[in-house]
């Protein structure tokens, strides 16, 4: 199954066409994102018996699928390739920061850039659907609502300022593109094996699959519940692979007019515009 926001609205998308979630369940789920997710198992209970009136789907109408959560997590240095090319050592536990939240935005959203120094990371996200507090590795992904494609927009200028301030130089407002949709486990063959790229202005600057992940997701979602209590709605971004302009030589930074595109097997592709 899939799940947008479109127009603030979530909604199950159905081929072209879309079902409101608060109108086919009487209000019971809705419209927010964040209400559905709050009681995701409920919600799957009910989602084969929600019908109502199909609505075309409008692509520039989506914006970020989980609305506005409580916490956003990220994982740093998290592929073997990325550890490489930045010339760091493997972790040895998850390397975490936060995104805050003001800073998500929509698959087609426009990136503004500020400064010379803004890069790229395609990253695979994990969306809470339960609260998890001290959770095993062997049980995570059934906490997980689903997964959505994210863009780790970083400003490395202001990333790096001050004896680094990962938290701050990731959350410019937008820098953190989110989409098309949540998709649901049970659409993957494997979701710890996925193909994830991005591209600007159409030359591919990252391609991998995310079983080069150094901590997958249910390792991930241990660690993290082992510290603090996670929360339905709560967003992971998972880490980059390879091919981040920073680590390029001479580096290459995105500008006004660039398009990124950014996509995930299984999943889907975003189209973002630098302005």
């Amino acid at each position: 199954m899939k799940i947008a926001n479109q127009n603030n609205r979530a909604v199950i998308v159905d081929g072209e066409n879309t079902i409101d979630i608060a109108e086919a369940s009487g209000g019971r789920f809705g419209p927010d994102p964040q209400t559905v997710l709050a009681e995701w198992d409920a919600f799957i209970d009910a989602a084969p018996s929600l019908t109502g009136p199909s609505k075309p789907l409008d692509m520039s109408a989506l914006g970020n699928p989980t609305g506005v959560p409580h916490q956003v997590f990220a994982i740093g240095l998290n592929y073997r390739t990325h550890a490489e090319e930045s010339g760091m050592k493997v972790p040895e536990v998850p390397a975490t920061f936060t995104k805050f939240p003001t800073s998500l935005s929509g698959p087609f959203d426009d990136i503004e850039i500020v400064g010379d120094t803004v890069d790229w990371e395609v990253e695979l996200v994990a969306v809470l659907g339960r609260r998890a507090d001290r959770v095993s590795e062997a049980e995570a992904w059934s906490y997980v609502a689903g997964l959505t494609v994210g863009q780790d927009i970083s400003d490395r200028a202001l990333q790096f300022a001050a004896g680094s301030q990962f938290s701050l130089g990731k959350s410019r407002r937008g820098y953190g593109p989110m989409g098309p949709w949540l998709v649901t486990l049970d659409e993957f063959d494997d979701p710890n094996d996925l193909a994830l790229g991005c591209s600007v202005d159409g030359e591919v600057v990252q391609d991998a699959r995310s079983d080069d992940l150094i901590f997958s997701v249910p390792r991930i979602i241990a660690e993290l519940s082992s510290v603090l209590p996670l929360l339905p709605g709560d967003v992971i971004f998972t880490g980059t692979p390879s091919g981040v302009g920073m680590a390029r030589k001479p580096p290459r930074a995105l500008a006004p007019g660039n398009v990124v595109e950014t996509w995930i097997e299984g999943i889907g592709q975003m189209r973002n515009v630098c302005v």
